[in-house]
């Protein structure tokens, strides 16, 4: 996880009294592997591989019950549904990927050779944690904008919008950084090379992680007080009206469970990377970061028992709110969610 280190390039010679200059590292591959030197590496591998692999198992349970539990098209399934999906199948593929990376440096206690399949493996880790961040982010904004301005985000037909953009955006990127060959070992697994790629770790991944963290924040926290002081007014508002608001704060709820659990899974990412730029990170934030990030199929999987749970207990009640006057939207918003 230290891909923020640096290499002393001289060292003392006490016995001769002279300094000798070390050839400064090219790339990450001249960096000694995380944990060799102070027994933390097989702790290290073994309680990511143990994260990753219970979130991996967790990822295909829900993909798997999600499509045997509902007899409708996908598309035609509501937002809360379509989204567990994404980010299942976004876990299940960065945990894929980060278990063969982490088995690998731990069978060989070297980097992933060769270069071109910790490439691979870097992309693909980047690609999926890139396209979670980015979804959670959208999630947050529509459910504020159901909030505040009773509006719902279009996704266009087939999601085709959604998905252009979080899943699009990281492919540019990191196809972009694999071509000028900032893609490769940190000396714990892959992602952008420790010293080639040492600048997008700073301006695209710590940088992003910590605006689109700080973001959610601000919007999860102004969500739900405007759902608090609306819930309190609830009881001067009768009949459709009221039957309308509660039911768009239904649907932000359900959206703001995706909130959560990024910050739960991500928010240590951001103070690891913070700590890493000042030079150092302390064990307890480096634990934490290899539980937390890697056991995002688990939370995803809390996520989808939350929703079939608040399903059975409160039916979605579309049909009888496309008369409401007061809300023409509300039966639409609702109704997707």
């Amino acid at each position: 996880m230290s891909s923020t280190s640096t290499f002393s390039t001289t060292f003392d010679v006490s016995s001769t009294n002279k300094t000798t200059t070390a050839p400064a590292p090219k790339d990450g591959y001249d960096l000694p592997i995380y944990g060799l030197d102070n027994n933390r590496f097989i702790s290290l591998h073994l309680t990511a591989l143990s994260c990753i692999s219970i979130s991996l198992a967790f990822s295909v349970i829900v993909i798997t019950f999600s499509f045997r539990s509902s007899n409708r098209r996908f598309f035609s399934r509501t937002k809360s549904e379509r989204f567990v999906v994404y980010m299942a199948l976004c876990d299940g593929l960065f945990n894929l990927a980060h278990s063969l990376d982490h088995l690998h440096i731990i069978i060989t206690k070297d980097h992933v050779r060769p270069r071109g399949l910790c490439v691979f493996y870097a992309f693909v880790i980047g690609e999926f944690i890139s396209a979670q961040m980015f979804m959670v982010n959208i999630v947050s904004i529509n459910a504020f904008s159901m909030i505040y301005m009773k509006k719902d985000m279009s996704f266009g037909k087939y999601d085709w919008r959604l998905l252009s953009f979080t899943f699009g955006t990281p492919f540019i990127v990191y196809l972009s950084a694999a071509i000028l060959g900032k893609l490769g070992p940190t000396g714990a697994f892959c992602h952008f090379d420790a010293i080639k790629g040492a600048d997008l770790w700073v301006y695209y991944l710590t940088i992003l992680t910590f605006v689109v963290v700080v973001v959610n924040v601000i919007l999860y926290i102004a969500t739900w007080i405007k759902i608090y002081k609306e819930t309190k007014s609830l009881a001067n508002v009768l009949g459709h009206e009221a039957q309308a608001i509660k039911s768009i704060h239904n649907s932000a709820r359900n959206m703001s469970l995706f909130v959560s659990v990024f910050l739960i899974q991500w928010f240590s990412l951001a103070v690891y990377s913070i700590t890493a730029l000042l030079g150092h990170v302390p064990e307890v934030i480096l634990y934490m970061v290899i539980s937390l990030n890697n056991i995002g199929g688990v939370l995803n999987g809390l996520v989808f028992i939350i929703l079939k749970r608040r399903r059975r207990k409160r039916p979605l009640k579309a049909d009888s709110m496309a008369t409401i006057t007061t809300s023409q939207s509300v039966s639409t918003i609702t109704s997707k969610f």
